[in-house]
């Protein structure tokens, strides 16, 4: 359980509760739950990413509930009371891999006696998660919106050599001053150790990275990169393309926001963010961090290459923070998920002044867009 001080119950928004879903694909899914009290409702399925929990939906929940949605977040494998141990490096990998995530997700609406899935959300490494869940399984999960990290889709054949061994980092690190990329330092071994017991510890290191990736980061200023090149990727901010010789914790710290920011910030509170440092604390970060490694080792190439040359064909929805860089990561990549990857996708919706924690920083407006194309998804489906 987190720590007994920080009182989850406490924190939640009227009309969400948390619960714990057992013998989920071999797990206890630790699920927070809103619109349940109406049998028969569409399910709709949020997916966090790192270094979130289910926790970081709690504002967009009850909006979308009262649109008349049974609304499920549940922590994902690796986090949170989902997975309640600290996990260690050499752990398994196989159950990280994204089709067992996918799994966990027809587990979970299996478990939940729903024979369908209305809409799947995906926020950071949970809208891979949710683009996989349509791109597998489309005659469950009806309809997608990814948020702020675009979907390359599934490779084509001869696949790419894992990331571990991708010359850009050869080449970020021969730049002046010597970068390496956020991805590769993710999936190295030191990496949770690192984050777990940085100097500043787990609240500041926290409290450092999500301002940072947030609209109140004045340096948050994204546009489209030209190529895929050491010189342009190292255009993003510290938290992407990180200096070489440093850890992820000490690359934040210099953007660790004053007190008057820190008593400003409405849209994470002291007590909410010590809910996750209480959680991170507990857990380390090697769940999370695993994804990462079956992303850098071409797992996850392998595994989406099942379905190398199909589309996502449901309809899809892209959400990003106008100030948030994840969008723009992958160069090319908004114009590459409408014209190659989704069939069914619009244009990308931007939400004003929110960096990369969207549904957190701006609740109303991204809720408000999710259930126009809910609303939009279901009337087509009939």
């Amino acid at each position: 359980m987190s720590d007994p001080q920080v009182d989850l119950a406490a924190l939640l928004p009227s009309g969400i509760r948390s619960r714990i879903v057992p013998d989920v694909n071999g797990l206890a899914f630790h699920v927070l739950e809103a619109g349940w009290e109406q049998p028969g409702r569409p399910v709709v399925f949020l997916l966090h990413g790192f270094p979130e929990l289910a926790f970081s939906w709690r504002h967009v929940m009850g909006r979308i509930a009262q649109a008349g949605y049974h609304v499920i977040a549940p922590d994902q494998r690796g986090y949170g009371q989902t997975s309640p141990q600290p996990i260690p490096f050499a752990h398994d990998l196989a159950p990280y891999s994204i089709l067992n995530l996918v799994r966990d997700m027809v587990a979970l609406a299996a478990a939940l006696g729903a024979r369908s899935v209305s809409g799947v959300v995906g926020h950071d490494y949970g809208a891979s998660v949710a683009a996989a869940c349509t791109l597998v399984r489309p005659d469950l999960f009806h309809s997608l919106v990814i948020m702020s990290s675009p979907f390359a889709g599934p490779p084509s054949w001869p696949l790419p050599p894992p990331r571990t061994h991708d010359p850009i980092n050869d080449g970020l690190a021969a730049l002046g001053p010597p970068r390496k990329h956020y991805q590769y330092y993710f999936s190295t071994q030191r990496a949770n150790e690192d984050l777990w017991r940085c100097p500043q510890g787990i609240h500041a290191f926290l409290r450092a990275y999500y301002h940072y990736k947030s609209g109140n980061w004045p340096g948050n200023r994204p546009f489209e990169l030209a190529s895929w090149s050491p010189t342009e990727l190292a255009r993003m901010p510290h938290y992407y393309i990180m200096p070489l010789a440093q850890d992820m914790a000490a690359a934040v710290a210099p953007e660790m926001p004053s007190q008057a920011e820190i008593d400003a910030c409405t849209w994470l509170t002291e007590a909410e963010l010590s809910f996750y440092s209480s959680e991170y604390t507990r857990t380390g970060f090697q769940g999370g961090l695993q994804w990462y490694r079956t992303r850098m080792d071409g797992s996850l190439a392998r595994d989406l290459a099942l379905f190398s040359g199909r589309t996502v064909d449901c309809p899809a929805l892209f959400i990003s923070g106008d100030r948030d860089w994840g969008a723009y990561q992958i160069p090319g990549g908004l114009k590459r998920m409408r014209t190659t990857v989704f069939s069914a996708m619009g244009e990308p919706h931007f939400v004003a002044g929110a960096g990369h924690w969207v549904q957190q920083e701006q609740p109303e407006a991204t809720a408000d867009a999710v259930v126009t194309f809910l609303r939009a998804a279901g009337r087509a489906s009939h």
